[in-house]
Order: structure tokens, then sequence, then C-alpha cells
């Protein structure tokens, strides 16, 4: 959100540079994100002063330039070579000096420096519009006021603006500071000076009573205690009737006609305002509206009154379906739960998002119906959800708005209106507000708060920071207080909010830091996820793998596995169809990240990533982590020693391994599994549990993300991972002092065997003296018989207490050897 500083001190007593300013707002929780000059001319015409040419020869040597002796108000003549055709004595002109930094209208900054131009040496530059960002003309010299003073700066003659913008991270809950009056609201209570918002706004220059007015009716005068369906006009022009058919989408509706209006270019000091906060100026009555907008935070529309039929506005959802050609020539479906606007003979706005094309000002415009309504907030963010319209006034209505503010609005807005556009006011002003609301009661003591903050905040001090927050004290009774808060802050309704308001006004830097600190010690076991997080991020880093963040909103046609697309979660405002989903698994994003990578020529890559998938359960939802890895492309490159080698199963296995052994995990079941989306896989299981999966990703997937070459994927169950981990205790031992064993055994097995059915009849035999068991040779040929294959396979045997004996290895290889003959009817090869 932009906030001018200068639109600020319209309202407000400030002496403080943009700078205080800036950090008293974030004190008070408007978070200024950044704070930027802004400049009505760019660069100020800094170095640019009138001058006055007071000779003009022709050069020597070219025939379009002049030789020119300029005045700028030094007492000494420039030399100044111009090419200008209207060059002339005695015409005064914007000069940048020697040193100025222009911003033409191109766009490319110029700087001017001493220069010889075919010879004659040359000291400054006379300029055109184009050139100093004040127009698009190059057809000479700007030729300005014969009675200016030369040396005259330009900026003064060009009546610059200059200003300071605050760019503000507003949070979501508080909508009453989306505006400049609520920002200055929350700035004079911190500096506890003169509100000068009420004098400013409600009474402007030219208010409703000072206009050309044929009737009026203030909403004072209106009876809104009692039920108000619609108020009818039997006088005046344009609209004499509203209607509200949906009050819990549009509890409040205001409006005027005026008349006579003139559609032009609005005036320059409303042109700057808006520009100054990064709004494009557009004609005079839409500019007044965006202004008001950002004043007070309210939304307004202007309707053609001409173009509008039947003489009355209806507020209701059509059906279905039903086609409405939006203020930028799209033809739009409604939804049956979007609320229009609508005339006599259909729709002519979409409710708080967007305005209608048979309906909008135009140049031709004179007579206008001017809205100022409160819609709800649920109703206006789905259909600009629905309809992709982020629309300044639905952003506004979105965070919600003050209800009882529309009327006061609308007085300010068609002030402004009678004022610039020449128009008056020729109808009562219509509100349709049936169900008043007063505000928010909080009931709450001094001494609770005072509890609450852990300060004594003097009584005085709390009532002054309520009042000019604009919570009024309703009763006070001893310690007692019941507050009323105003509809403008929807987000505070609690007794913790009050404190909070207090607070940040207060300031949390007063709060004096306690001397004692009181806690109580839990020594209940938790996991620390953030220390395993960063253990395993330093092992991967390690071993050569970089990370990445993926985001957790993908695309839903991704997922291939039937069982995972039914617990999908779909977004229901998605602004695309590439981001409509949560995911259900972290390939489909890292895949993203390959293909990126892979098209940028980086195709040798090694990733990792800890993240969250999301699952969903009929109506229950549940989250999972994952540590995932990625291996695609050459583990080795091609150099003149050695031939480059690519990743394999084996190469991620490996790593899959080394983290399960670095978090204590040591034991669990193997099982090879051929499921989409891998060629082939192994699923990893520990008490139950899938530990792991990890194998070859399907081509047919791969295709899809136009990835080229080969990709392993690792899905590591982290949060079963992080759970088993806390009841690992890492021990330290002696280096052996007795020496290990090594007996290799060759055998015929099965072609389908696997070799960890091998390892794991080895380690239950030899559970006490086996250290390792690794397979160092298959065979598949014609000298063994069909259907077997060979394995070779190396045992490691090591006693910590003793040097192990032959008689022992072999008593240990017999049991071993029976075991895999009638387990897994190998032959044991002599």
């Amino acid at each position: 959100m932009k906030i001018s500083y200068n639109w600020l001190k319209s309202y407000l007593d400030l002496n403080l540079v943009p700078s205080d300013v800036a950090e008293i707002l974030t004190n008070t929780g408007l978070e200024v994100e950044s704070v930027e000059m802004w400049e009505s001319v760019s660069g100020g015409l800094q170095g640019v002063v009138i001058g006055e040419i007071v000779a003009c020869e022709k050069h020597p040597d070219a025939d379009k330039l002049n030789v020119t002796k300029v005045d700028v108000g030094t007492g000494e003549l420039l030399q100044i070579v111009c090419g200008a055709p209207n060059a002339r004595v005695g015409l005064k002109s914007p000069v940048a000096l020697v040193g100025t930094t222009l911003y033409p209208a191109s766009g490319e900054k110029l700087q001017i420096k001493k220069a010889k131009i075919r010879g004659v040496e040359s000291y400054g530059m006379i300029c055109a519009d184009d050139e100093l960002g004040l127009g698009a003309s190059h057809a000479g010299i700007m030729e300005l006021d014969p009675a200016t003073k030369a040396g005259t700066p330009a900026a003064e003659y060009f009546k610059v603006e200059t200003d300071h913008v605050f760019e503000i991270g507003l949070t979501p809950n508080r909508s009453d500071a989306y505006s400049h009056i609520g920002v200055a609201r929350d700035l004079a209570a911190a500096l506890s000076t003169v509100y000068k918002i009420d004098a400013t706004v409600q009474k402007p220059k030219t208010n409703l009573e000072n206009a050309k007015i044929t009737s009026l009716s203030s909403a004072n005068q209106l009876d809104l205690c009692a039920p108000i369906p619609c108020v009818k006009l039997d006088r005046g022009t344009g609209v004499k009737e509203v209607l509200i058919e949906d009050t819990a989408a549009c509890p409040r509706y205001s409006g005027v006609n005026i008349a006579g209006i003139k559609v032009a270019d609005s005036p320059d000091w409303l042109k700057n305002k808006l520009l100054t906060i990064g709004l494009r100026p557009i004609n005079n009555v839409v500019d007044i509206t965006n202004y008001v907008l950002h004043e007070y935070g309210q939304p307004l529309h202007a309707f053609d009154a001409d173009k509008l039929k039947g003489g009355k506005i209806i507020v209701k959802k059509l059906a279905e379906g039903t086609t409405f050609k939006a203020l930028d020539g799209t033809d739009r479906k409604l939804s049956a739960d979007d609320l229009m606007i609508c005339d006599a003979a259909g729709p002519v706005c979409i409710a708080g998002v967007f305005g209608g094309l048979d309906s909008g000002v135009s140049d031709r415009t004179t007579n206008i119906f001017l809205e100022s309504a409160h819609f709800d907030q649920i109703s206006v963010r789905k259909t600009a959800a629905r309809h992709h319209l982020r629309t300044d006034a639905a952003m506004h209505f979105e965070k919600i708005t003050d209800i009882n503010a529309t009327v006061e609005v609308l007085k300010r807005a068609a002030s402004l209106i009678c004022e610039i556009c020449g128009g008056h006011v020729v109808s009562d002003i219509i509100d349709v507000y049936s169900s008043p609301v007063k505000g928010y009661t909080v009931t709450t003591t001094i001494t609770r708060l005072n509890k609450l903050a852990g300060a004594d905040i003097p009584v005085a001090t709390i009532k002054n920071i309520l009042t000019k927050l604009g919570i009024t004290i309703e009763n006070e009774d001893g310690d007692n207080l019941s507050l009323l808060v105003p509809t403008f802050r929807a987000d505070v309704k609690r007794e913790a909010d009050i404190l909070e308001e207090i607070l940040r006004i207060y300031g949390y830097n007063n709060i004096p830091m306690p001397k004692t600190l009181q806690s109580s010690l839990s020594f209940s076991p938790k996991v620390d996820q953030v220390k395993l997080d960063n253990i395993a991020a330093a092992l991967l880093t390690g071993m050569g793998f970089c990370e990445i963040s993926t985001n957790s909103i993908t695309q839903s046609t991704f997922e291939q596995d039937a069982a995972l697309k039914q617990q999908q979660i779909l977004l229901l405002n998605s602004q695309t169809a590439e981001l409509d989903s949560l995911r259900t698994s972290m390939l489909y994003t890292g895949l993203e990240v390959i293909a990126h990578n892979q098209n940028r020529k980086s195709s040798d890559l090694r990733l990792y990533e800890i993240g969250k998938t999301y699952h969903r359960d009929g109506n229950a939802f549940s989250q999972q982590q994952h540590l995932v890895l990625f291996l695609s492309g050459q583990d080795v490159s091609d150099n003149w020693l050695t031939k480059g080698r690519k990743y394999d199963f084996y190469h991620l296995q490996s790593y899959v391994t080394n983290v399960l052994s670095r978090f204590g995990m040591h034991e669990y079941s193997a099982n090879v599994i051929e499921a989409s989306p891998f060629t082939f896989a192994s699923r990893l299981s520990h008490e139950g549990q899938v530990l792991a999966t990890y194998g070859q990703i399907d081509r047919s997937i791969l295709k899809n993300f136009d990835i080229k070459q080969d990709v392993f994927f690792a899905d590591i169950n982290w949060d079963l991972l992080m759970q088993h981990s806390q009841h690992v205790h890492i021990q330290y031992r002696h280096l052996p002092k007795f020496p290990a064993v090594h007996r290799d055994l060759a055998m015929l097995v099965s072609a389908d065997l696997r070799f960890e059915q091998i390892e794991h009849i080895a380690r239950a035999e030899g559970r006490k003296l086996l250290r390792e068991v690794s397979l160092f040779d298959v065979y598949k040929g014609d000298k063994i018989e069909a259907g077997k294959k060979s394995y070779a396979v190396s045992f490691t045997f090591l006693d910590p207490e003793k040097t192990l004996t032959d008689a022992d290895i072999d008593k240990t290889m017999g049991k071993l050897m029976k075991k895999l003959e009638s387990e897994l009817g190998a032959v044991i090869r002599k």
C-alpha cells in the first residue's frame, strides 16, 4: 500500500522528516517497507534554470546551428550551440547547465557536459519540452513568459512537486489503515497531536451545502433506526429508487444524482495526488472517485445516469450463465452467486468489483449517479476471484469497509465533483440501510489491561490513546471501562484487541524488561525439526547436493497415481490452471526444476528438498513431511583421464542409506516395486510403515516435462525418520583391537532372486560376528543353466573381544550356507 507523505501533512501538523515518520508508523504496527522520493518531473529539474538569449549568430561551420549567448542570472553569459529553428534574441527558455542530468521523454538519461560542436565550445543546452520530460514536442526550444527573470530555477517556474511515498506492508486485519485517513489517525494517536481530519474532510472547501443543490436531505435526517427497504424520489433526474434484494451481500447502499457535469482532464493537483501513489489519471470524475477511495478507503462508482434505464437501481443476483459486458469490453458469464447492480433493463455493474461498458462515464457524460455502498467481503472476494479481477475497489471491500462511512464519503466525493466538474446535486441522498450497525462493545478494567501489558500505564494515557483511535468510553465505573469500538475497526472486538491497540500506540519499547524470568521446564521429549533439517541439509550438501525450494501449489493434472489423485486438495479461487492444487507428491515440482535447469544447459544435477505434501480423505485433511532426492545427468564428467559416468539406481541407493544411517535407522526391510511413477524402484519399510521409496522415474512422465535424460528420485518419510531419531543415542566405541576376517562365497541362485534376501539371511545367522556383507560379482550366461545366475558375495567378520579362528568362521559360514540352500535353493559353488 502506497501512502503519500504530503497527503498525510494535509491532515496533521507534521514537522518530522519522512524517515522519522516511517519509524513511528512501523512502531505502531504499520510496517514501512520502503520510502521513495517522488517528483512530478523526473529529476526535479535540478540544474535547470530559466535563461535569456541575448545574442544569436549562425554557426561558422554549420548551416542549421546557432551560436548563442545566454544570460542565466550568474552575471556571466554562457556560450551555447543550439540547433532549434526558433532560437532568437530575447527568448526566455529553460537551460540545462553543465553537470545536469536530464530525464527526457525517451527514457534515456542525458548528462550535460562541456562540449565542442563543429569547433565551437558549448557550455550547456537550451531545452525543448521532450528533453525535460515535460511533453513530447521537439519542434523547438520552449518559449516561456518574457517577464520571467533569468536565473529562476526551472523547478520553481514549472511548480515541480516533490513527495515521499511510504510502501506499507499492511496486515490483512488492518482494513481501517487501508487509506490515508486511516494512517493519519494512527500517526496522530502516536504523536498525540492535533487531529485535523474532521475539519479537513467533513467540511471541504466546497461542501454539499455550498454547491448548487436542488434538494438535499442529510443522512442524519433519515430515520436510520427504522427499516428502510428503499427511498423513493419523485423529482430530479437519474435514479429515483434503490431496491436491495440481497441485504446479506449488500447491507447498505447510498447514492446521489449529480447533473450538468463536464468530463475533462483533472487539475494538476489531483493528477499529482494519484500519480504519487502509482495511479494513472483518467478523467476528472474517475480521478475523484479514486482520490476519495485512497483518502477514506471507501470505494465509489459513478454511473452515466442517462444510460440507466427505468430510474431505479436493483441490487440482486442473476441466473447462472447470464452474460454481462464489462468495462473492458469482455463478455463475462456470471455465476448465480455474483452480486450485481442492475437497472430496470439488466445488469450494469459487478457489485464492488467492476463496472459495465454500457453504463460507464465517457467524455459525453453530463449526468451521473454516484454510488457509495457496503458489500459483503466474502461475496466480493469470491466474485473477484471467479472473474480474475483484482481491482482496487475489490481489494478494499475484501478487507471490510466501514458501513457507517458511505454517506460521509458520498458527500465528500459529490462536493469535489461539484467543485471540479461543474455539476450540481439534483436529488436527495438515497440511503438504504435496513439494519444499522452501531459498533462493538468491549468491557475491560484498567487493572486487567496493565496486568496483561506487564506495565503500569497511566490511566490518562490509556484514555487518551483510546480517544485518539476513535474508541469511545461509554461508561466508566471505577476501574471498569465499557468501550464502544467504531465500525471502521472491524478487527477490534475483544479485550486482547483493546490492549494491542493501547500497546502499539504507547510503544512496545516503553514496556520495561522484567529483571527476573519465571518459567516451567519441560522434560518431555520433543522432535527439534529445525535441528534435524539442518543436519540433513549439511549431510546432503557435503555429498554434493544442492537444495531447492518449490511451490506447494502445483498443477493438479501432473499427478498420475489414482490413489493420490483422490487425495488432492483443489483451490477454490485458483488464478490459473497451472496452480490449482496443493501437491500430493514432491516429485513434479522437482521435475519442473530439473527441466528449468536442463533448458539452461545445466544437466548434471544432485538436488534435495525438505517439504510437505497435503492430502484429503473425505472431509479430513492432513500434511506429511518429506525429504526428497533427485539425481540426473552424470556423476563424473568426461575428461582426459576417465570416461563420464551417469547416475544410476545404485548411486541413489547409497545416498538414501547414508541418510538413514546418519539418523540411526538401520533396521528396515526392502521390497522391489514396479508402479507409477517409477520404471523400477525399491521400497523400504520400518515396523509396517513406508520409510522410503526410490527408483528411476518412468520416461512417459519425464516426457511431459520435456526432460530427455534419466531421473532418479527418492522420497523419504521425514516424519517417521524424525520420530525414530529422537530415540537414537549415538555411542562412541574404540577402534577394534582385533583383525577382521573376510570370506567369499560363490553360489548359483534363481534368476529372479534379489541380493536383499541373501543379506537378510546372512545378518540373521551372523548377528554377533558379521559386520558387513556385499555383492561383488554377478554372472549370467550360457555357461550356467537357464533361469539361474551366479552371485559372488563377500562377508566380513569381527569379534571385538578376541581374534577369530578358522573354526569360529567355519562354524558360522556352515550355518549360513545351509540356510541359503534350504530357504533360497542356492547351490554353493566350491
